[in-house]
Formats: structure tokens, sequence, C-alpha cells
């Protein structure tokens, strides 16, 4: 007799994801590109992410196959021009990729940094921003997970705007699950992926982009297939994608956002993510766990916790004793701090995220870690 199938461990990172069944199973179909019955699929899809972010009027959806860093790297090749110069507002390791993908690009990049564990600062933006006048562009990343933090983009969209300066948001582990409104915060672009908050499967991203300035994107791309421009011309005309498309990714994010709105949309979501979160975040503070960040600094996608000051703790030990009992997590990503991560999203509520709190409890015992209540 074979032995039953391993149980899918719970994802507890910042993405891909634990997705739900219904959303596997809409990837078991084979739709043709240029079926009558995908087109639509498309169309539909495009209008709901726009809608997911007040954006249906005044913006433009262009899908794109790959990873979220695709999308971010055709958001700045497209949207900043040659002879741009682009303010990049970083505190932490996405930020610092936008700075790279602008190195390989070739655009002029100018970088406000910020402490990891810190906001980005909306006054010493709005003095940068006076002093130089050949930046075009701002960047920001909406959520950090390098720590978890929550940067106040309508503060820092509100500054760029009366500088009539053009905002770029990485809005990858904000979008479906973050209060994002075209309506409220003025953005020229923003990235983001099926993978993230909208609980869908990895392999597409996609640009949001504002009506009226994409015209003035012709031309600006440095590669065919980064090229968003002639991407969106494709889907408008025609309504097929220039190369082949992500067949499958299409179809398990139609089902994700059906979801998504049976949930409550984004304001659904983030109630589930933040229960999620102080779930825990409380557990794992009574395990004697600090958190790197303050609970008014945190945002409910993604939680640094700093590593005890224990020989007996290991981080390789905890991972893979967490990992044999199904529960996923991640290793830090700050510079200067040893830290792990644990991530809230994904297809699961706070029962689960109590079951992996326990399962830490446990591994702390098995590990001979003292913690907080252990006598």
């Amino acid at each position: 007799m074979e032995p039953p199938p391993k149980t899918d461990p719970l994802l507890l990172t910042p993405g891909p994801l634990t997705t739900s069944a219904t959303v596997k199973q809409a990837m078991l179909h084979d739709y043709g590109s240029r079926d009558k019955r995908f087109i639509e699929l498309n169309r539909r899809i495009c209008n709901e992410l726009l809608a997911l972010c007040d954006a249906g009027h005044s913006h433009l959806c262009i899908p794109l196959q790959g990873s979220g860093s695709f999308a971010v790297e055709a958001m700045i090749a497209n949207q900043v021009p040659g002879e741009g110069k682009l303010l990049n507002l970083v505190n932490g390791a996405y930020g610092h990729r936008i700075s790279e993908i602008c190195s390989y690009l070739g655009r002029r990049v100018s970088v406000l940094e910020t402490r990891e564990d810190r906001p980005v600062d909306v006054a010493v933006l709005d003095r940068a921003l006076a002093v130089d006048e050949e930046i075009t562009h701002v960047a920001v990343v909406y959520c950090e997970t390098t720590s978890g933090i929550a940067n106040p983009v309508a503060d820092i969209a509100q500054v760029v705007e009366t500088h009539r300066r053009s905002l770029l948001i990485d809005a990858m582990s904000a979008f479906g699950a973050l209060p994002l409104s075209a309506a409220e915060i003025p953005f020229a672009a923003l990235a983001a992926s099926a993978n993230k908050c909208l609980e869908s499967v990895p392999g597409m991203g996609f640009v949001i982009a504002a009506r009226e300035s994409f015209p003035a994107t012709e031309g600006n791309a440095h590669s065919a297939s980064l090229d968003l421009y002639r991407q969106w011309r494709s889907l408008d005309e025609s309504g097929q994608w220039r190369f082949t498309p992500p067949v499958h990714c299409l179809l398990a994010l139609d089902q994700a956002l059906l979801e998504l709105e049976e949930e409550g949309g984004v304001a659904g979501r983030r109630r589930r993510y933040e229960e999620n979160c102080r779930v825990l975040v409380e557990g794992m503070r009574e395990l004697g766990f600090a958190t790197l960040l303050p609970d008014e600094l945190q945002a409910p996608i993604i939680v640094t916790f700093l590593l005890p000051g224990n020989d007996k703790f290991s981080f390789p030990d905890f991972y893979q004793r967490l990992n044999d009992r199904g529960y996923v997590i991640y290793p830090g990503k700050l510079t200067g701090t040893d830290s792990f991560r644990i991530g809230c999203i994904g297809h699961f509520g706070a029962d689960r995220m109590r079951a992996a709190v326990a399962a830490v409890r446990q591994v702390l015992q098995e590990m001979g870690v003292g913690y907080s209540g252990s006598e």
C-alpha cells in the first residue's frame, strides 16, 4: 500500500503563499491564448484589479509574465525616460533592489535612505524635491517586507504631487490588503503580483499606470519582453498577449479575485491578516521573542523577530524543526540585526496561526531554549 500523500506545509512567508484548494483547482483547464473565453478572462481580471484600487477610469492595467520583480523593472523602465531621474526612498532590501534595477537600466537615481525600522521621512522627502529639480520620479516600497514596515504612501504621494513629480509604488506586499485608492493617492504607476495578498499562484505580475500620462511612455522600454506600452497596445487592440501568456496563473487569479470579493474585498482581507498578526505577535512575545517594530509601525503582512540571546538557539535548527512540523518561515533580511520573519498572509486564519505558535513553543522546548512562561 502506498503511503498517504504528504500534507502541504503552511507557508508563513511573504510569498508564494498558501492558496485555497479552489484556486489550485481553477488551474485544471487548458485555454488557447486566442480563445474567446481567455480574452474575456484577461479583460475581466484587469477590470477587477483596477477596481481594487479605485482606478477603473483613471488608470490602465497591464499584466506581465514573471515575478513581481519583472513588473517593478518594467514599471521603472517604461515610466522613467532615459533623460529622467528617480529619487528612490529606501528603508529595506526591496528599495535597494529598485536602485539595482536603475543601475542595469542606466537610469539616473538618487537614494534617500532611512533605517530599516523607520518609515520614510516625508519632511526629508519634501526638502529633497525642493533642492533637486532634475528629479522627475519618486519610487517607494509600500510595505517593505525586509522588516514588515508600511511606509506612509498617502503622505508621500501628497508631497510628490505638490512638487509636480510622478510617484511609482512597489505595492507588491500591499495590493489587495492595505488601503490604496487612486482617488486618494495620486500615482503614475504601481507594480504588484498575483501571489501575495491576492492569494493566487506565482507567475504573473501587473502594472497599473495612469491613463493620461501612459502614451508618453512609448519608446522608453529597454527590453522587448518588458515593454509595457506595446503589451498594452496588443491587449487593447486584440485582447491578446504579445508572447505566450501564463494561462493557468490567470485562471487561478480569476478564482482568487472571486474569493477576495467574497471575503469582503480589501477591507475584509485586511481584517483577517490583522487578526493573524495579532495572534502571532502576542503569542511570540509570550514565548520571549521581541519584534523589530513597535505595534504602531507594524503592517499585518510579515513580522520580523529578533533572534534570542541564547546559546542553545540555532536558527537553522529552529527552522528545520518547524518545517518538519509543517510550518515554513523565512530567515531575516536585515543588514545589521540577526532576525527571522513570519508571514501573516495567505489562505489561513487565526486558528492555524495559533497552531503555528504552539509549534514554536514545542520546538523551543525540544531545543532547551527557555522562554517566558516555561517555568
